[in-house]
């Protein structure tokens, strides 16, 4: 695509795009949002260069090695919290062990945040992989065929 003004669109909305899903990710636990939803935010950053930039070019900016690495990272850090709770004489994911002799829930912030963060890096990671299988597989029947 050789659109000047699209191409410097989408640079200028990439960082807002990648800020506002930290914004999601980070407030999830005081109100509406958190993991899920700032991991499809962020997806939506790299898509959006990829339909201006194209599949390579974003390939070469976040390989698929390296979404296969944070995949692995975000289960971990999900199913590392429960088992770190666990470890601690709780419950699987009871974030209370976390910080036993917090008066204020510290252990609750702390446990939401860090599985809220793996649900996030997981699923950012994912949709993106998902979109990169969709982007890269050869059409079955010609265009002219349709």
């Amino acid at each position: 695509m050789d659109h000047l003004i699209l191409k410097v669109t989408t640079k200028l909305l990439f960082a807002p795009i990648i800020l506002f899903a930290l914004y999601v990710q980070f407030h999830g636990d005081y109100g509406p949002g958190g993991g899920f939803q700032a991991g499809v935010i962020f997806a939506v950053a790299f898509i959006l260069h990829t339909f201006c930039f194209g599949i390579a070019e974003t390939k070469k900016v976040m390989p698929q090695k390296a979404l296969t690495i944070a995949m692995v990272m975000g289960l971990m850090f999900y199913a590392g919290t429960g088992v770190a709770t666990m470890l601690l004489g709780g419950n699987f994911l009871g974030y209370t062990e976390i910080d036993p002799e917090s008066t204020h829930h510290a252990g609750q912030h702390y446990g939401i945040l860090l599985v809220e963060w793996g649900v996030g890096v997981t699923v950012a990671s994912t949709m993106l992989t998902i979109f990169y299988h969709f982007t890269g597989r050869e059409p079955d029947i010609d265009q002219e065929d349709w």
